[in-house]
């Protein structure tokens, strides 16, 4: 069922829809809209939990090449090319649309976070200089996330810059 919910509003997402509404998400996934209403209360919940799991997945690994530069590089690599897909992008501008009030957690945060801070862990077991996560996420993820909610250049090439001027504020 849940499955069926995802794709739902990922249809709807990528087709451009003006107005998702449980009823229409119910119809598409084949459920009652009371359903829908029981479990997240309103449509921008849904959106923001669909994004979510569309831009951050489960299991999802962070590279460890011994090195900190290569694995923040990989990194960034690997997240700029997943949100500049076509209908990640998509996903990322509706996640965003569906904010209507400052929140104190993000889960895509959050995410990003732990990824962040087992970088650095391991960094600095090996003895390596390393930036903070905030820094991390701040000079690195933001920009990236901005830049494809914006619809700037948010290619590889973007990234590595980056990932050079946080490394840069720790040399």
């Amino acid at each position: 069922m849940l499955a069926a919910i995802y794709t739902s509003v990922g249809e709807l997402v990528g087709e451009g829809a003006e107005k998702i509404s449980f009823p229409v998400i119910a119809e598409r996934a084949g459920i009652n809209p009371t359903t829908l209403y029981r479990r997240w209360g309103d449509v921008n919940a849904l959106l923001e939990e669909v994004a979510v799991a569309v831009l951050t997945r489960d299991g999802e690994s962070v590279p460890d090449t011994g090195s900190l530069e290569q694995d923040l590089t990989e990194w960034a690599d690997v997240i700029a090319r997943d949100i500049t897909r076509p209908e990640r992008v998509r996903y990322l501008r509706a996640m965003v649309s569906a904010r209507v009030e400052i929140v104190s957690i993000c889960p895509v945060t959050e995410r990003r976070r732990e990824q962040a801070s087992e970088i650095v862990r391991r960094a600095g077991e090996r003895g390596e200089a390393t930036p903070t996560v905030p820094q991390i996420l701040d000079h690195i993820i933001a920009p990236l996330y901005y830049h494809v909610v914006f619809a700037l250049d948010a290619d590889p090439a973007y990234a590595r810059r980056l990932v050079h001027d946080v490394l840069a504020m720790v040399r």
